[in-house]
């Protein structure tokens, strides 16, 4: 089945931007439904961002026109772009997929497909 190695986390001061990326292996994800989500310590898995393969986008409040979620279908790779980043950013960030329609983009539930993380740490 399909694999995802997301990449591109850093360490990076408050304000500055980082791109993510999530590299799928395994199979083409035409049709997929792809989602980022990110987990603090402590903290449950909270919806970021999502991009379905008809071009739809959602974000969620706390990052909405902060981040910006893409695709490139030649490379398989979806991204996530974070500008003017806050300390409350700081998470691991997770890549997940899913094979065709979902209308609850924001459920963890929702996703077959999850890959391992990546850390972003924003210092203040």
């Amino acid at each position: 089945q399909v694999q995802l190695v997301e990449s591109g986390g850093a360490q990076v001061q408050a304000g500055g931007s980082l791109r993510l990326s999530c590299a799928a292996s395994g199979g083409s994800f035409s049709g997929y439904l792809m989602g980022w989500f990110r987990q603090a310590p402590g903290q449950e898995r909270e919806f970021v961002a999502a991009l379905s393969w008809s071009g739809r986008k959602k974000y969620a409040d706390s990052v909405m026109g902060r981040f910006t979620v893409s695709r490139d279908n030649a490379k398989n790779t979806v991204y996530l772009q974070l500008t003017s980043l806050k300390p409350e950013d700081t998470a691991v960030y997770y890549c997940a997929g899913r094979r065709g329609y979902s209308s609850r983009w924001y459920e963890r539930d929702e996703y077959e497909y999850w890959g391992q993380g990546t850390q972003v740490t924003v210092s203040s």
